[in-house]
């Protein structure tokens, strides 16, 4: 959490108690919307409201600190930067979010550079489709 600190700081901005609950909440839940941070810095910060919680969850995007991707079509997904790099698969009938590294999609990638001029930005990915025991079942 040093690390996270030292960046907040160096970025002109304090490490205020809101922040840092926000960030571990973030950390502990790995894949949460805002309603669901809230909900977990709730039980530490009485009283917080979720506007502090979107506030927070915006500047810790914007100095690198958590990711959001869209996994369903409510509100954004965030989870933590300390951990790998993902992209996410999404089954439209059970729910399930698979993390999958970014070597799965290198071709692609490669292909998007090459051909199109463009570095996607694999962290915010979702791909949505059905899980193989959802798939099976349809069968």
């Amino acid at each position: 959490m040093t690390d996270f600190a030292d960046k907040i700081h160096r970025s002109g901005r304090r490490m205020t108690p809101q922040r840092q609950s926000v960030l571990q909440a973030v950390n502990r839940l790995g894949h949460a919307t805002p309603d669901a941070v809230h909900a977990e810095v709730a039980k530490e910060l009485e009283g917080i409201s979720l506007s502090t919680v979107y506030r927070n969850l915006e500047v810790l995007e914007q100095l690198g600190l958590v990711r959001h991707a869209h996994i369903s079509d409510r509100a954004p997904t965030y989870h933590s930067v300390s951990g790998h790099e993902h992209f996410h698969l999404i089954c439209r009938r059970c729910g399930r979010v698979d993390s999958v590294d970014p070597e799965v999609i290198a071709p692609v990638v490669t292909a998007l550079e090459g051909e199109h001029g463009f570095v996607p930005d694999i962290g915010h990915l979702t791909v949505f489709g059905h899980c193989i025991s959802c798939a099976e079942a349809d069968s």
